[in-house]
């Protein structure tokens, strides 16, 4: 399952987001969005889970709640669309 995780701290490291999230299952994968010209932190993030049930209980369990100062807001992650996807017909 892909979260999506918003309203990140801009100091957050992938290993912390990692951590608090294996608390509710296996983390197969974390990825901080950056800029990729400052590459500072853009606030938001995903975290791959192996299991769904794991998954969603992280999200059910972490949306709305502080992490270093911060009320995030995480959901199941959208998938990414195409330009083919967003060009009229």
């Amino acid at each position: 399952m892909n979260i999506y995780v918003g309203n990140l701290p801009y100091t957050i490291s992938e290993d912390e987001l990692s951590k608090i999230f294996s608390e509710y299952g296996a983390v197969n994968a974390v990825k901080i969005i950056t800029d990729k010209y400052s590459g500072r932190s853009k606030g938001f993030g995903f975290v791959e889970m192996l299991n769904d049930e794991e998954g969603q209980k992280a999200i059910d369990e972490t949306n709305d709640t502080d992490i270093k100062g911060r009320n995030v807001k995480v959901n199941v992650a959208r998938e990414k669309k195409t330009d083919d996807e967003n060009t009229p017909n």
